[in-house]
């Protein structure tokens, strides 16, 4: 392995290199923007995962305030702390490393100036993502609420030339999407890098592969240069299907596991990133501890938000409502337009618990794939997505297709996931017609103050999804009342119970991202509105 040279990373800041004895002043810290320490270590270990058990970096802020933050290894004697510093002012810090005799990597004192950066990107001038305590919506450090609106690829950052990737991420942001859903490492949908390398080996303990990692740093990058937030996936760990000993969040034991995730979080930490722990993993039963014990010790320290990425209709909201390092409750309601799929979106665990348990956002991450089994069509994905944003407090939505998320080219086939010829390239599926409609749902749903929108399917008079599964209308109204919004997936009259209020209204469509005029009719206490055609409708109502 190499030893990583100095680099200019796209958003990041002049770097420090703290080498012996002294400490030498940083330039030009942004707040807000990627921060890099760098180090010399005096000794060269044999594997500095696990001979350095702690190394991480006590920052002192201008204010006063003292944040802790995890360091990393980056080949031969080089090692780095990242962050984001969030106050202007003159920083200090003082290094801590379990091997107190390294000079290089114990006690270093120094300190450096953060000033007022100029990007024009709302991570940069608003702040990275919070999950605001008590609410259901994630927001802005200063307070802006934020939709997400993510794209999945999971293989993206590993197969992507820098051409490609550019490519994808400017169409993300042209469409409205703010959040990138990738993986970290190897995992069962991808063995290896686009330069055949893996992100450690593991020959009873597990070596790293600085290159590899060199290389997702540049990916990761870009990402936030576009303006966007990274969803990094650390552990992949489904434990079942073909390829699943290639996963780490299945193959690693613990402190394996442990040790791979706090380096990923460390390397990345700096990033604007929101954490997803593991990928369509088992969180329950004999799998709970090991998934829990992850969650505790991995973010003792972190600056950014976590969630979990769970396995198809899996639903952890109840069983993770203490783990206080969870900020996002996760959920995949899987690829199926068929009853079970449905029912579970609109009548099972996530409804029926959302409000019992601890306030958090909480989102599929994970519906329909766009033409996954040549099943899947444009009006599923919005089928899916529309329910499921409407079956709790709004906070955000993901978007996938089958040709998408493996990072597809011409004449490819998907790896460890049973037959898969005949699926359109990553750039093709970029454009279909349900990507292109995930973008115009979140325009829609930013015109409101969308995160105080609760469900209210009870102003309902009639459930037509009560006899036929795939005609569930959902409705979320305003706190008074005066907003009612209802996505109605069929031509069907709805009814409302609105008491004496009047109300205005308009129709979206959802497939051309157009408004219509609607012609409300109110009548002993109900409003009754049919849409102007058999496809599927967002109601819009206003009080007058």
């Amino acid at each position: 392995m190499k030893s990583i040279k100095n680099k200019l990373f796209p958003l990041v800041l002049i770097m420090i290199m703290v080498s012996g004895p002294l400490s030498i002043m940083a330039q030009d810290f942004k707040i807000w923007h990627k921060a890099e320490l760098q180090f010399k270590s005096g000794k060269l270990y044999g594997n500095a995962l696990y001979d350095i058990k702690d190394f991480y970096v006590l920052l002192k802020s201008p204010t006063g305030r003292e944040v802790s933050v995890d360091g990393f290894w980056d080949g031969q004697y080089d090692w780095k702390v990242r962050f984001k510093p969030d106050e202007t002012g003159t920083w200090k810090y003082e290094t801590i490393c379990s091997d107190k005799d390294n000079s290089g990597l114990h006690g270093k004192e120094g300190s450096f100036e953060v000033g007022v950066g100029t990007a024009v990107h709302d991570i940069y001038k608003k702040g990275p993502i919070i999950h605001p305590p008590g609410t259901y919506h994630l927001s802005y450090h200063d307070g802006t609420p934020f939709f997400w609106t993510a794209c999945t690829v999971w293989n993206g950052a590993l197969r992507s030339t820098d051409d490609e990737w550019d490519r994808y991420l400017k169409h993300r942001v042209d469409n409205g999407y703010n959040v990138i859903q990738f993986v970290t490492t190897q995992w069962r949908g991808g063995p290896a890098n686009a330069e055949g390398q893996t992100a450690y080996t593991k020959d009873g303990t597990i070596s790293l592969n600085v290159d590899f990692f060199d290389r997702m740093d540049k990916k990761v990058d870009k990402i936030n240069e576009y303006g966007l937030v990274a969803a990094p996936v650390i552990l992949w760990g489904l434990p079942g299907g073909e390829g699943r000993h290639l996963s780490p969040g299945y193959e690693l034991p613990f402190e394996d596991a442990f040790l791979l995730a706090r380096y990923i979080k460390a390397r990345y930490g700096g990033n604007q990133v929101i954490w997803i722990l593991g990928g369509d993993a088992k969180y329950y039963n004999e799998m709970e501890s090991k998934w829990k014990y992850l969650g505790r010790e991995v973010f003792k320290r972190k600056q950014n938000p976590v969630s979990l990425h769970p396995h198809g209709r899996s639903w952890v909201g109840s069983l993770y409502n203490g783990e206080d390092w969870l900020d996002i409750i996760g959920y995949q309601s899987s690829h199926s337009n068929k009853q079970g799929t449905v029912d579970w979106i609109n009548k099972g665990p996530v409804v029926e618990e959302w409000d019992k348990i601890s306030p958090r956002p909480i989102m599929n991450m994970e519906p329909n794939y766009e033409e996954i089994g040549f099943r899947i069509t444009d009006r599923d994905v919005r089928n899916a997505s529309y329910w499921s944003i409407f079956s709790t407090p709004i906070s955000g939505i993901t978007y996938g297709a089958n040709g998408l998320w493996p990072w597809l080219r011409k004449g490819e086939l998907i790896i460890n996931h049973g037959k898969t010829s005949g699926y359109s390239d990553w750039e093709t599926s970029m454009k279909f017609p349900g990507s292109m409609q995930i973008g115009y749902l979140a325009g829609f749903i930013r015109q409101y103050e969308w995160w105080d929108l609760r469900p209210a399917n009870e102003l309902l008079i009639k459930q037509p999804g009560d006899d036929k599964f795939n005609e569930f209308i959902s409705v979320v109204k305003s706190p008074d009342g005066k907003t009612i919004l209802a996505y109605l997936p069929t031509k069907y009259t709805i009814k409302l119970r609105t008491g004496n209020e009047k109300y205005q209204g308009r129709w979206f469509d959802p497939v051309k991202n157009q408004y219509y005029k609607a012609k409300p009719e109110a009548s002993n206490g109900l409003t009754a509105v049919t849409p102007p055609s058999d496809s599927d409708w967002v109601l819009e109502l206003k009080m007058e």
